[in-house]
């Protein structure tokens, strides 16, 4: 158990540091509430649109597209490195998971998110 020791020494400092960090704002911060601290910042111009707005669902899609791409990206890459060491299980397995990804990719194409209108 003598091992486990430093892990949980850092994690109480990561845990104390924080409260600290949230305790010393809230004591020594600011407090002072004006109307224009209270409005929406988007890099220095006039709100466009409301904040209490819905995003798309076309939002949520790309978002979906790129998880599935990014996935892929990041166990695709060490596969094919070490392709020859894996064999056939190895191959297999990723064929799932690339079908996987597939049925990701035809729900988005499928749902429009695609299309750029």
């Amino acid at each position: 158990m003598s091992e486990y020791v430093p892990v949980l020494i850092m994690l109480v400092l990561a845990a104390a540091t924080a409260v600290g960090m949230l305790v010393a704002t809230s004591k020594i911060g600011p407090r002072k509430v004006f109307a224009d601290k209270m409005e929406p910042f988007e890099c220095g111009e006039s709100p466009i649109v409301s904040p209490k707005l819905r995003f798309s669902v076309k939002f949520y899609l790309v978002a979906l597209f790129f998880v599935v791409f990014d996935m892929e990206a990041v166990f695709v890459y060490p596969w094919a490195v070490l392709f020859r060491d894996l064999g056939m299980f190895g191959f297999v397995e990723m064929m799932i998971f690339l079908a996987i990804l597939a049925v990701g990719l035809l729900y988005v194409w499928r749902r429009g998110a695609l299309e750029w209108d």
